[in-house]
This record gives structure tokens, sequence and C-alpha cells, in this order.
């Protein structure tokens, strides 16, 4: 009867171990579970690192556009304005130039107004960023701020000079707002 509880020793001891097998592989299996937790939990946290990078990028992207657009229609909301303003320049300037020499006492203080007129009105012009374009005789067409009103062959220049100011031309900052008006020699004629 003694070997049937070595028998009950070796089974208990056998059951003994199995349960602590069992044990180990149920804390093993917590671990992976837990592990397994903590691997989604860390790809949800990159996952919400990703979109707030993503949406800290399209908001800063969204206020720098923001800043650009307002900064150009600051400088340039006003050029259909300025525009029509280019008229009066073009009169004012006209009358300056018929006055000429041969005015009389009264008429040089209407002269005088007008020029003071053109003059504060360049003054505003240059504050708004708006400049003038005034090509000489005998400078080099330049399409991207002249425009060709005729062409002619002129005897002593050569093909593409500016031969006549019909206009000044005006640009407002970068932006061009009217080209200068101009006469272009051709090749002359042999």
């Amino acid at each position: 009867m003694a070997e049937p509880k070595q028998d009950n020793f070796l089974e208990g001891i056998s059951d003994s171990q199995d349960a602590q097998d069992q044990e180990e592989l149920i804390n093993i299996d917590e671990e992976v579970v837990q592990f397994d937790e903590i691997d989604a939990i860390r790809a949800e946290r990159d996952d919400y690192r990703d979109k707030f990078m993503r949406a800290l990028a399209d908001a800063e992207n969204a206020r720098k556009r923001a800043d650009k657009d307002r900064r150009e229609a600051e400088n340039f909301g006003g050029s259909k304005l300025s525009r029509d303003l280019l008229p009066i320049y073009d009169n004012l300037k006209r009358a300056i130039e018929a006055a000429g020499e041969e005015t009389g006492e009264n008429a040089k203080a209407l002269v005088e107004g007008v020029e003071l007129t053109m003059r504060e009105l360049v003054n505003v012009f240059r504050k708004h960023g708006i400049e003038a374009i005034t090509p000489e005789v005998g400078d080099r067409f330049d399409p991207q701020i002249h425009q060709a009103m005729f062409e002619a062959p002129l005897p002593g220049t050569s093909a593409g000079d500016i031969i006549q100011v019909s206009a000044e031309g005006f640009m407002l900052y970068d932006r061009l707002l009217r080209p200068a008006q101009v006469g272009v020699s051709s090749t002359p004629a042999s």
C-alpha cells in the first residue's frame, strides 16, 4: 500500500505543478493582454498626436493665408479707385502744359493752383504706393510696362526705341495699373 501513497504524492506534485504552470500562463496571458492594451493606447496616442499636429499646421497655414490676404487687400484694394484717378492726373498735367509761359498775371495764379493740386495728387499717389512710369524718348520699349500705340520708322533710331510718349504709366506697388502709352520706332525704311 505504500505505492499508492507515492502515486498520490506524485499526483499531488504534478497537480500542484500544473496549477502553477496554468497560473503562470494566465499571468503571461494577462501581461500579453496588458502589452496589447498599452500598444493600442500608444497607437491611439500617436494617431491623436498626428491629428493634432495636422490641425495645428492647418491653423497656421490659414493664419498665414489670412494675413497675406489682408495685406493684399490693404495694398491693392483701392486699385479700381486708383485707376479712376489716373485721368485726373493726365488732365491736370495737360492743363499745366497748355498754360505754358504765355499766361497773364491772373492766369499765373490759376496755373499755380493747378500745379499745387497736381503735387498734392502725386503725394497722395506716393503715400498709397502708386508710382509713375515715365519713359523718355530713346528708351527701349518694354512690353511689361509700355503699350505701343503706334509704330513708325524714324531715321536715326533703331527698332524698338521709344520715339514718343503719349501718356505716363503707373504701378501700384508691384502691379501694373496702367502701361505707359508710347510710340515705337520700327526698322527705318532704306
